[in-house]
């Protein structure tokens, strides 16, 4: 049950992105745009659209025109030639990418309001045609657009003559057109003549390129239509812009359809641009048209489209392709998609597609992360937003589609992400649970140990010198007999507790427990190089607990036995033994044996705490004195044994140091009547002194020296 728990909580992690994901999809925040829109151009560079000849051409006002015919603005006159010339050619429709908004200042009534002429020759060149005058009458027999443009900023509906009409096929599409609120119109002498008035603006993106070109715009509560748009309808000889929106309430336009044809669009009325490099055949500098170098031939049926590519004349935009073309570009590039029926498009369907991918791939690729390695996770990860990556080029390249591989890939990764950072705290945690649980039948440098050096689970064992603390309670059997078993394991319970939390803090390994005898290793499997000083410390320290608990156990009614202590110190094999199914990491070797017959022969000497030489001579700042040599049960050759004194516990009476033991002691080897004498007196002064007793003893019983050959464990 507690498993499944923690897998729901757990399960939080990757709902939690989902949602984010969605949310960021939702929302569409700036950052996440510009990603998208890098993603999409970079397709646009890949793979740009391939150009099909199409009957679209651009009267290009360049450079070129400009120094041959000059500068800009030129005469309306020029403007109506233009006209004119076209018209002869049988054009299908002639648009403007040029605002006619103020008067033509080079017109013979606005130059007599400059030059100071004789009345004569001011009425002559009054009479003379305005040149307006000239433009709208070569606009009059149709087939020309006018451009005008529209602002968000400021007042004035000062539309221009509207001359087709809009059908909704479904709501409305009013409110989801971009709105403007003033309009820049060309002169309404102008406007009125033309066959169409299109709008010129642009609503580029928040890093000014032209990726869209919208084919209708909201100006106040009406709609009007793009300069694009205008052309393609005037070139047809239609009316009618059908209007359609999606059947869900709310989405707002699919397709704005125009004549015959159909344009899919965004849901405020914009279609996508598949730009092409540049294309030669596209372009015919003004001053040709103008020159007649141009045959009717090559311009007749055709859409064309005045605009300029002159830099001085600011017409220029960011292209997705990179660096900058001629605004009037994206319109004839419009055009050309129309006509060839080459769009790329974003559909409506597109955002319910990245949604699902959200859900399903956040969802799965969490759900993996939170029950797999990260290796497999991360692998999965990468695979998964490789294939989103991967789907999202191919519907661009091989059907033209428009959906993003961003926003799905982002929320993805981020439920890869949270569900990996809640695998590992959820792996820690259950580390931390196992390796705390473990530690509580294993020492915990030994778990900390495997955990960090998994390596070593194998079976075998180094050889290696390590220290030895083997302690054993006396008088526990009997303790058994008197008192109810249940609370004999409760007292022996909470004094190993904290004979083994001593031993810890000292880092010392549990090696085993024996009943209520415990075994404690240094130097293993983490090697120290104080080993005997964390022992001999350890020991003092357990011993000195030992004599408090008992007394205090004495002090409640209840006879606890003392706790007796070996010390020793030496090479032994340490390693894991055991076979295939269990390990049991322990020594194996003399001196762990010698430990133990040190805590056995306490019993025979009357001591607490033996350590032997091995052990002291690598230990500082412990006083001790002498017990002797002892040739232990089984042995052949001596060990020197001491005692610790420390703070009196062990030798009740004695001074710290004890120097009256030691000059006694020292008279064993060298005048054991002298030290019969010393041992006797000192006997009269600490009769509860075991070593003084032992070694008066020896002396009565004619026992010389201080080897002590011990014929018991």
């Amino acid at each position: 049950m507690r498993r499944w728990l923690n897998l729901s909580m757990n399960m939080l992690m990757p709902l939690t992105a989902v949602v984010i994901g969605a949310a960021l999809l939702l929302f569409d925040p700036p950052l996440l745009q510009t990603l998208r829109q890098s993603v999409f151009d970079q397709y646009q560079r890949v793979h740009p659209r391939i150009y099909q000849p199409a009957p679209v051409r651009i009267i290009d006002i360049d450079e070129e025109s400009l120094a041959k015919i000059g500068q800009w603005p030129w005469p309306r006159s020029r403007i109506a030639e233009l006209v004119e010339r076209l018209r002869k050619a049988e054009v299908a429709a002639l648009g403007f990418d040029v605002l006619f908004a103020e008067p033509d200042r080079t017109s013979p009534k606005a130059m007599l309001n400059i030059w100071s002429l004789p009345v004569t020759t001011q009425r002559s060149i009054a009479s003379l045609p305005d040149h307006d005058e000239l433009l709208a009458a070569a606009l009059e027999p149709g087939g020309v657009v006018l451009g005008f443009s529209v602002e968000r900023e400021g007042t004035g509906l000062d539309l221009p003559a509207q001359k087709y009409r809009f059908v909704n096929m479904g709501e409305p599409a009013l409110p989801f057109a971009h709105a403007f609120s003033r309009a820049v119109p060309s002169l309404p002498l102008l406007s009125s003549a033309a066959a169409g008035n299109g709008v010129l603006t642009f609503v580029p993106d928040n890093d000014g390129v032209v990726r869209r070109v919208p084919l209708l715009l909201r100006l106040g509560d009406t709609l009007v239509p793009s300069l694009a748009a205008e052309v393609l309808r005037v070139g047809q000889g239609a009316q009618n812009y059908m209007l359609r929106t999606s059947d869900t309430p709310g989405v707002g336009m699919t397709e704005v359809k125009i004549g015959d044809f159909a344009v899919p669009t965004t849901s405020a009325g914009e279609a996508w641009i598949h730009y092409t490099g540049p294309v030669a055949a596209r372009t015919i500098p003004a001053w040709k048209i103008l020159a007649g170098e141009i045959p009717d031939a090559e311009l007749q049926g055709k859409l064309l489209l005045v605009g300029t590519s002159a830099q001085g004349l600011m017409d220029l935009r960011f292209s997705p392709l990179g660096g900058v073309m001629p605004g009037v570009e994206a319109h004839a590039q419009l055009l050309e998609q129309v006509l060839t029926d080459s769009y790329i498009y974003r559909p409506a369907w597109a955002n319910t597609i990245e949604a699902l991918t959200i859900v399903m791939g956040g969802l799965a690729l969490g759900t993996l992360a939170l029950v797999t390695g990260a290796l497999v996770s991360a692998v999965a990860a990468l695979l998964v937003i490789g294939a989103v990556v991967w789907a999202g080029w191919m519907a661009f390249a091989e059907h033209r589609l428009l959906l993003d591989p961003v926003t799905p890939s982002l929320g993805i990764f981020l439920a890869f992400l949270l569900s990996s950072v809640m695998h590992h705290l959820s792996t820690e945690r259950r580390q931390r649970f196992v390796r705390e649980a473990f530690s509580r039948y294993v020492s915990p440098n030994l778990v900390s140990y495997i955990v960090e050096h998994p390596d070593q689970l194998e079976l075998g064992g180094k050889r290696q010198e390590c220290s030895f603390v083997f302690t054993d309670l006396a008088g526990f059997t009997g303790l058994m007999e008197k008192i109810d078993p249940a609370e004999v394991v409760a007292l022996l319970n909470a004094y190993l507790d904290q004979m083994i939390s001593i031993a810890f803090s000292f880092n010392g390994t549990l090696e085993r427990i024996i009943g209520d005898a415990v075994v404690i290793m240094f130097s293993a499997p983490v090697q120290q190089s104080d080993h005997r000083q964390r022992a001999l410390n350890c020991a003092i320290a357990m011993q000195r607990f030992a004599t408090g608990y008992a007394a205090d156990m004495k002090a409640r009614g209840t006879a606890f036995g003392h706790t007796r202590i070996g010390v020793h110190s030496g090479e032994v094999i340490v390693g894991n033994f055991g076979g295939s199914h269990m390990f049991d990491y322990r020594a194996l070797g003399d001196a762990i044996n010698t430990a133990s017959r040190l805590e056995s022969v306490n019993k025979h000497l009357g001591t607490r705490v033996c350590v032997s030489e091995n052990t002291l001579s690598g230990c500082t700042g412990v006083a001790t004195r002498p017990i002797g040599r002892l040739v232990l049960k089984g042995k052949t050759e001596p060990l020197m044994v001491f005692q610790p004194l420390h703070n009196g516990l062990e030798v009740p009476g004695a001074p710290p140091d004890d120097p009256e033991y030691a000059a006694a002691y020292a008279l064993l080897n060298r005048d054991p009547v002298a030290a019969r004498s010393a041992f006797e007196q000192l006997a009269r002064e600490r009769p509860a002194d075991p070593l003084v007793t032992l070694h008066l003893q020896r002396l009565q019983e004619n026992q010389t020296g201080d080897l002590i050959i011990m014929s018991e464990k």
